[in-house]
């Protein structure tokens, strides 16, 4: 009798234990609140007695984007190795496509917007903050990917502090068209990539256009010319949340460019097309009501969240395409 009182409270103390998890995990997988980069880089630039020159809010729209992955509701949940959190995928996946964006666009930053000429000289301090976001994101032994990502941070602070300060002169920020049109053809692959991975949840055939347009290209390997993409069972809520991730991060991003890009965007006649892509990407922010990412047939009877998703995306990147034209224009 004793012992089975004893199995008892064990099996009672186990269920509990895995409902709090589960409570947990639940409250864990709340996603960050999207904000106004315009009104936030205001607040920051008075509290902080900064002035709000060109680039100010792209940088403050970095290192907000960036601290959220380590300040969000239970924290950077990518590399932990114990439960509850070790048993969650879509929160690491979101987490995956916010960085990927992030990466993309301290590149960039470091490359190009910082930059006055291709032969000038790079930043000091988004040279030291531009690898670290590159160190890998499921590294947990010391030092861990969140120490990296916090060590870029600085430096980017570091780099929007010398922004305002123009008495020094040592940060630039080039607001100019060309330098915005490099950055948008990075994001439009990464869109490409992700409106492809996406739409084959229910599995498509595709011809192989690899070398179309150029009679004399070659590839290293042969390929069919038939190709069959579906992804994996086990993956399609891991890639539905990595494209939820990079739209939220690429949505701050953009509404940072309207910004800091203003005068560009008027001059092109542009801020219309822009506009459109901030909506097609808030559109990707609705609430899942859901418990599952359903991945029902093309027209079947339940829903493909996946589907859903590559719409949207699809449609913002056509409109970055039309912006990048734009800005090529003169």
């Amino acid at each position: 009798m004793q012992r089975f009182l004893s199995t008892k409270w064990i099996a009672l103390f186990c269920g509990i234990l895995l409902l709090l998890m589960w409570l947990i995990s639940i409250f864990w997988s709340v996603e960050p609140d999207l904000f106004e980069p315009a009104e936030f880089s205001q607040q920051q630039a008075q509290s902080n007695n900064e002035k709000l020159v060109p680039g100010y809010i792209m940088t403050t729209t970095l290192i907000a984007v960036s601290e959220s992955l380590l300040n969000k509701s239970g924290g950077y949940l990518s590399n932990d190795v114990m439960p509850p959190s070790v048993m969650m995928d879509d929160m690491p996946s979101w987490e995956f496509g916010v960085l990927e964006m992030t990466r993309d666009l301290a590149l960039a930053m470091r490359k190009d917007l910082s930059r006055s000429q291709s032969q000038s000289i790079e930043n000091s301090y988004l040279t030291k903050a531009q690898p670290l976001f590159n160190n890998n994101h499921l590294d947990w032994i010391l030092p861990s990917a969140e120490s990296r990502y916090q060590e870029g941070i600085d430096y980017l602070y570091q780099y929007r502090a010398s922004l305002s300060d123009v008495s020094q002169g040592q940060g630039q920020f080039y607001a100019r068209a060309d330098n915005l049109r490099d950055w948008l053809k990075q994001v439009e692959k990464r869109l490409g990539s992700l409106s492809q991975r996406l739409s084959a949840s229910v599995g498509q055939e595709r011809l192989d256009t690899s070398l179309a347009g150029d009679a004399q290209a070659t590839q290293s390997t042969p390929t069919a010319k038939q190709l069959v993409d579906k992804t994996s069972w086990w993956q399609l809520d891991d890639t539905f949340y990595e494209a939820r991730g990079a739209s939220w991060a690429l949505l701050h991003f953009l509404k940072a460019v309207e910004a800091d890009f203003g005068d560009v965007l008027e001059k092109k006649n542009a801020q219309i097309s822009l506009q459109q892509i901030v909506r097609e990407l808030e559109a990707t922010q609705e609430p899942i009501w859901s418990p599952f990412i359903l991945n029902g047939s093309g027209f079947g009877l339940l829903a493909n969240h996946s589907l859903v998703m590559a719409n949207y995306i699809s449609r913002a990147n056509a409109a970055l395409i039309e912006l990048s034209e734009l800005l090529n224009q003169g």
